[in-house]
Formats: C-alpha cells, sequence, structure tokens
C-alpha cells in the first residue's frame, strides 16, 4: 500500500511539472519590481523559498555615523537600489522588502588588474574594487541575474539551488584576475558587527569557513564551502581590524599571503588566477547553518557538476511549477506580469533552514533533525499572517503546515515559552507586536486536516499569551488594555492581542476546549477599553483610566500606535467587523467613515518622520505601503453599500501595484504586500485568518485556475470585466446565485467555479 501511494505521490508531482514545462509563466515575472526609495528590491538568483538569495548589493552604507543611526541606511534594507551606478559585489543572503535588516553575507566581487581590497566609494569607484555597471546589461529573471561589470570587461552571471550559490563569470585576459571575498560585508553593517571570521584553505580549489555576526539577530553563525572550477595561482587576505587585546602566538606566522587559516573580526581575503580572453571562471558556494561539513555536504548533494545552464533551466522548472499553482488570463501582458512577480514574492520567505540532511540550529543553539518535515525560519509575523499564509493554506497547504512545525519547534526551544513573534536564523528578533503565530496556527487547523498535534498547539499559542513579561501583556491581561504610560505602543498592542485572542478562542472551540474558548473570547472583546466615544476613535488610554491628552488620530508617528495612526487602527477589528461597526454608530455612519478614509489628505507632517510610510503608500489617509489597513477597504462587504469596496480595491490594485523599480507603494514585507495583490485580483480576501470566510471584492482578471494539493480545481470565471466595469452584477457559485459577499473555505478546497459578471454601475440588490 505504501508502494502505491508513493508512486501516486511522483506521478501527481511528476504531471504537475510537466503541465508547468509547456507553458512559460517565469517570463512573466519581473525581479526588478519593487519600493525603489524602501530597498525592497533584491534582483537575483533563488530558488522558491531558498536559504541562498545570491544578488548584487549597490553600496555599503553603514548602519551608523558618528555613533548616530544612518537614515539613509534604510533604502539599503535590501542592499540593492536601483538607482546606484556601481556594484560593490554579490552576496548570499537577502530579506525581500523587509523595513529593517541584516544578512548580506559572503560577497564575492571579481575584478582584473591591481588587487584593490577596499570597496572604494561611489563617486570614485576606482579607488576600491567596485565596478561601474549599466542596466542595459542587467537581465533580471527567476534563479538568473547577469550583468556586466563595466570597469573590469567581466560577465557576471547568477543562479542557484535551494543552498548554494552558482557563479559564472567571464573574464577578458588577464595575469592579474582576482576573486574577493569580503567577509566583512553585510547589510546594516558596522564595524562591531562580525564577532569573528574563519576561512580555511583546504586546497587550491576548495575553501571552507563561517561567519558569526551580531545584529537584529543577535547571535547568527553561517558556514560555507566555496569551490572553484579550476585552481587558484595563490591567495591571501587583509586583517582590517587590530582592535583584539590579545593575539596570541599567531603573530610569528605572514597570515595575509598564503596561509591556510584566514581568521579575525574584519578580513578580506582573495584567490589569484590567469585567465584567457572569454574563460569562464565558475564558483559553487554553499550555505550551512550546521558546519563546513554540512555546506559541503549541501553542496555535492544540490549541484555535483559545473553546468550552470542546467541549474538555471533546473532552477527555473522549479519556479514555473510553483507559480503554475496559479493560472491567470488577462489581455494585459502587464497585469500577467504584476499576478506573477507578486507570486515570485510571495514564494520567497519563509526560507528553508537546515541541511539537505534534515541537520539545522535550533533556537537553543543545539543540532536537531526535522523529522518528516522542512525547517524553515524568516519569520515576520506582524506582516505575513494577514494574507501570505492564508494564500499559503489554499494552495502551499503541506509547505505551511511544515513552517507550522517549525514554529513548534520554535517554541520547544524557547527558553522563555514563546512561539515565534519575528524569528530568522535560530534567532528572535522581538521585531514588531502581537503574537501573530497563533493566527497562522489556527487559521491552518480550522481550514484543514493537520498532521501536527493540534492540542499541543493549542497549548503553545495558550502559553505564549499568558507570557506576562512580553510586550506588556501582563498590563493587558489585568487591566483589558496596554496603558500608554506603560507603553508607546499601546492602542496597537492592545487591538493586535484582542485579535490574537480571538484566534485562539476559535481553535480552541474547533478542538471542543470550551474553557480556553470561554477565556479567550472575553480577552478578545478587550479593544472596546480604548474606544472613545467622544472622538470616535481608538485612543490611548492610561494607567488611571483617564484619556491620553493632546491625542491626533491622524499622527503616525508615536504615541499609542506602531506604523499607523488611529484613523486607520480604530478599524482593525477584523474578528467583528458588525461589532465595530455599532460602536462607531451604525451602518449610515460607519460608511460615511470608510468614505472620508479614502477621500480625506493626509497632510505630509503626519508621516515625513515615519521610515515605513510615504506617499506612494497612501490613498487619502488610507495607508496601503503598511499592513494594518490591508483589510479596510474590504470592510464595506458588513455594510449595505458593499459595491464601494470594489471601487476602492480596484482603485488600491491600480494605484500601488506597477511594473517598474518603484512599482510597490510600501515595503513587500516578505510577501504580504504581494499576497494582497493576489488574493484582490482574484476577487476575495482573508479579512480575519482563523475564521473560514473570505470577503468578496472586485476580481481583476479575465479567469484563474487554482491547482490545489488535494487534486481539485477552483475556477474564476470573470465576464465583462474591464478598468470600467469594476462592479459585481451577479456572482454564480457551482451554477447556483450567490446573494452575499462571501465565500467560504470549503467553497474553495472542495473545488468547482465562481463566475463574476461585472457592470460599470454598483449593483445594488445582490
Amino acid at each position: 500500500m505504501r508502494k502505491i501511494l508513493i508512486a501516486l505521490i511522483f506521478i501527481a508531482q511528476a504531471t504537475f511539472a510537466q503541465v508547468a514545462i509547456k507553458k512559460d509563466l517565469v517570463q512573466y515575472v519581473n525581479p526588478m519590481i519593487g519600493t525603489r526609495d524602501m530597498g525592497h528590491t533584491y534582483p537575483g538568483a533563488t530558488v522558491p523559498f531558498g536559504m541562498v538569495q545570491l544578488s548584487p548589493d549597490t553600496d555599503t552604507i553603514p548602519y551608523a555615523v558618528n555613533g548616530k543611526y544612518n537614515p539613509e541606511v534604510y533604502r539599503y534594507c535590501a542592499g540593492y537600489q536601483y538607482d546606484d551606478k556601481t556594484i560593490v559585489g554579490f552576496s548570499h543572503t537577502h530579506f525581500n522588502g523587509t523595513g529593517h535588516s541584516d544578512l548580506g553575507d559572503f560577497l564575492i566581487m571579481p575584478t582584473v588588474g591591481k588587487l584593490k581590497l577596499n570597496p572604494g566609494t561611489a563617486d570614485r569607484p576606482e579607488s576600491g574594487f567596485r565596478s561601474r555597471f549599466s542596466h542595459s546589461t542587467e537581465v533580471a529573471a527567476p534563479d538568473y541575474y547577469k550583468v556586466k561589470l563595466d570597469d573590469y570587461d567581466i560577465m557576471a552571471e547568477l543562479t542557484a539551488t535551494a543552498r548554494v550559490g552558482f557563479h559564472q563569470y567571464t573574464f577578458p585576459a588577464s595575469d592579474q584576475a582576482h576573486i574577493i571575498l569580503d567577509m566583512m560585508s553585510g547589510v546594516y553593517n558596522y564595524p562591531d558587527k562580525n564577532v569573528w571570521v574563519y576561512v580555511r584553505v583546504v586546497n587550491d580549489t576548495l575553501v571552507t569557513g563561517y561567519r558569526q555576526t551580531e545584529g537584529w539577530a543577535r547571535n547568527r553563525v553561517l558556514y560555507f564551502a566555496m569551490v572553484f572550477n579550476k585552481p587558484f595561482t595563490s591567495y591571501g587576505m587583509h586583517n582590517f581590524s587590530r582592535t583584539e587585546p590579545y593575539h596570541g602566538f599567531w603573530g610569528k606566522f605572514d597570515q595575509e599571503h598564503d596561509f591556510p587559516v584566514m581568521a579575525g573580526r574584519q578580513i578580506r581575503t582573495y584567490f589569484n588566477f590567469k585567465t584567457r580572453a572569454g574563460e569562464k571562471l565558475k564558483i559553487k558556494f554553499a550555505l550551512s547553518p550546521v558546519s563546513m561539513k554540512g555546506a559541503l555536504n549541501n553542496l555535492h548533494h544540490e549541484i555535483p557538476g559545473w553546468d550552470f545552464d542546467a541549474v538555471k533551466e533546473r532552477g527555473q522548472e522549479e519556479w514555473n511549477k510553483e507559480l503554475h499553482r496559479i493560472e491567470i488570463q488577462s489581455d494585459s501582458r502587464l497585469e500577467k506580469e504584476n499576478f506573477y512577480t507578486a507570486m515570485y514574492h510571495a514564494f520567497i520567505n519563509p526560507t528553508v533552514y537546515m541541511d539537505a540532511d534534515h541537520l539545522y540550529k535550533g533556537l537553543d543553539k543545539e543540532i536537531h533533525r526535522a523529522d518528516h518535515f522542512t525547517n524553515y525560519t524568516t519569520f515576520s509575523l506582524w506582516d505575513t499572517f494577514r494574507a501570505l499564509h492564508p494564500l499559503f493554506n489554499i494552495i502551499q497547504v503541506r509547505r505551511n503546515e511544515d513552517m507550522i512545525k517549525s514554529m513548534l519547534a520554535h517554541y520547544r526551544q524557547s527558553a522563555f515559552h514563546m512561539l515565534p513573534v519575528w524569528s530568522n536564523s535560530a534567532n528572535e528578533n522581538w521585531c514588531m507586536i502581537g503574537y501573530h503565530a497563533v493566527s497562522v496556527i489556527a487559521d491552518a487547523i480550522i481550514k484543514d486536516k493537520v498532521d501536527f498535534d493540534a492540542n499541543k498547539a493549542l497549548e503553545a499559542c495558550v502559553t505564549t499569551a499568558d507570557n506576562r513579561w512580553y510586550g506588556d501583556l501582563g498590563y493587558y491581561i489585568d487591566k483589558g488594555y496596554v496603558p500608554e504610560d506603560k507603553s508607546s505602543s499601546s492602542v496597537s498592542q492592545t487591538l493586535e492581542y484582542a485579535y490574537d485572542d480571538w484566534c485562539i478562542a476559535q481553535l480552541a472551540k474547533k478542538l471542543h476546549r470550551m474553557d480556553v474558548y470561554d477565556r479567550f473570547t472575553k480577552r478578545s472583546q478587550s479593544y472596546k477599553n480604548l474606544y472613545d466615544l467622544s472622538t470616535g476613535f481608538m485612543r490611548p488610554e492610561m494607567s488611571d483610566g483617564t484619556w491620553m491628552k493632546n491625542f491626533d488620530p491622524l499622527e503616525t508617528n508615536e504615541p499609542g500606535f506602531v506604523e499607523g495612526n488611529s484613523w486607520n487602527y480604530s478599524l482593525f477589528v477584523p474578528q467583528d467587523p458588525k461589532a465595530l461597526i455599532g460602536m462607531m454608530g451604525g451602518n449610515k455612519r460607519f460608511i460615511a467613515r470608510l468614505d472620508s478614509l479614502f477621500t480625506m489628505q493626509l497632510p505630509d507632517k503626519y508621516f515625513a518622520h515615519t521610515e515605513d510610510i510615504s506617499r506612494e503608500g497612501i490613498i487619502g489617509n488610507y495607508v496601503h505601503g503598511n499592513e494594518p489597513s490591508h483589510h479596510i477597504a474590504y470592510l464595506y462587504d458588513w455594510t449595505n453599500e458593499p459595491w464601494k469596496a470594489q471601487k476602492w480595491i480596484r482603485l488600491i490594485l491600480k494605484n500601488q501595484y506597477h511594473a517598474k523599480p518603484d512599482g510597490l507603494g510600501g515595503n513587500d514585507d516578505t510577501g504580504q504586500m504581494s499576497a494582497w495583490y493576489i488574493f484582490s485580483t482574484l476577487g476575495f480576501y482573508p479579512v480575519a485568518p482563523a475564521s473560514d470566510q473570505y470577503a468578496i471584492g472586485s476580481p481583476a482578471i479575465k479567469s484563474a485556475v487554482m491547482h490545489l494539493e488535494n487534486g481539485k480545481t477552483f475556477t474564476i470565471q470573470v465576464k465583462n470585466q474591464s478598468d470600467k466595469d469594476i462592479y459585481v452584477k451577479k456572482i454564480i457559485l457551482n451554477d447556483r446565485p450567490l446573494h452575499h459577499y462571501f465565500l467560504s473555505h470549503q467553497d474553495i478546497i472542495n473545488g468547482g467555479r465562481i463566475i463574476f459578471i461585472m457592470s460599470d454601475n454598483p449593483n445594488k440588490q445582490l
């Protein structure tokens, strides 16, 4: 029976891959789409959810200048800026569109001529090893990047597997060809970021080592193995740090020239070659969270040979397979480009974090084996609980389950008995607020059968939510709100905790734990404690029960709120829109409030000092460039004017998503911005994950087929769809008229067909 099951799985996978190859969707992906000012884009080489994101870095902006935070560094969250004219090298790890950053490990730069071990400056690139480049020679596609380094007449090409970056550099004839391995470079860099780096020359083609850093991830160690396709003639390093107070007796050696162990805090290494004109120097660079041996094993396992094109084609086949999970039809190439680029962004994170043999380093810094699952990291949960993980619950079900198993492993290894908040590389970064892993876990269990212990998962959720020391939870539990004099994020914290508590309650109900259900249902009502009837807004409240003075509901830069203002955050009750509408004065007043949000003008002064909010991401006072507002347009579905949701959703799609380097109105935030686009283009959205309900909007394509992991398909057909015909005139679900603006999860995963008939006039009588 087991052999038959495995055979059936193999046949299904092979068939799916064959379908993907027949129709090339990779052609519609544009990795250059991003946010120019916010450092979103890193065009480079990665496979879906891969550990390696091999990409060009265009500058080395320091995190701090004269001991103070350098705001300019924010533009380099991903290491690449489209407007820059030079490249300093190609590093192997990057974040996708985060508002804070780290990584940028193991930067490689090929050069010819006199050896230079300083990157130089953008205005004088010849002063260092960086090179000028032109976008005219730049090619970016899934799992492939190509650019000419003009100062050296070197053509650089990159591709990758999950754990191995593959470099191919076409050199001119030179007796002075170099590969620089910069162990100092990093994203959000500063002199003391490196704790220690180690490089070992095993032979004249193999180099191994590791880098230990502090930063956003407080204690991160990443190992590597690097192999060249031809022997180097000599090698060396330069140590740019002399701050170590004690060097032992290593000083008796010349460690900078042909010395097989190169180590220190701030070192750059180099490897010298002689090249013929047109010769391709190739490098395979493998990563491991466990050991140098693990990195070398990953290298042999994933790229045993030297066929660059074959590795690239295999990676692009992987992307084609994933992109085919949703096949859309549209008359507009730009719409296809936006859609499949959004799919590409959505499938970059979270990232694999284990070796090919399933070993990984845990939060406890011990080595663990991921038995029967793939271990993941890069959980930006404040962002991705909203739409990215709900999207996975439809088209990446088993992968999302492995992500949850990774979160539960994090919980078991945590000294604080906490599910992840924002975790990366066996570290908890503690970034943002809430405990939104509970939303992801509850959403998965409520929507599908899972092969992990759901009751133990509930226990992890409850224990996390009862950690009184975390995020002022003690005040929240005791008083029913977080006081502003105890936390400057008090309102945002209270509202997000209330939603998370509702998620725990729904999970408890599913598992028939009514004691837990009752307790967390009561806690989920805490949002009501911060509604100020006199102003009509959620308002910071002090410990003594008085409202905070000098309250301005338009202010986005403190107090009371995180990356948003009271106008937007007052609408963050996704778990109970009906109660919210009643609390705010009923249907008519609530509609007028939503109308005002989209049509009023937010003056620049209210977000001028907020990094994550810019004019490009704002419509009226609706801040789409930041996540707390992503559900708001769909709230019209709970009123008697749902067609207004259709109007504003279409405007957001057209206004906030464009096929160009500054095409996103805000950071993609590891796929959340793109997941919103995918859902909204298809015509529905998960307003409250952990509910089985999706709110209907305005589909913006001709048709779509969602290939579900249970073997079924859900087909979306849209008739009369155009830029003018944005209103839903009629909905037919499986040959029956639908008389409301909601879909259930079962409607989708059971397979079938939904037909939207569109019009240029609102239908007020659906």
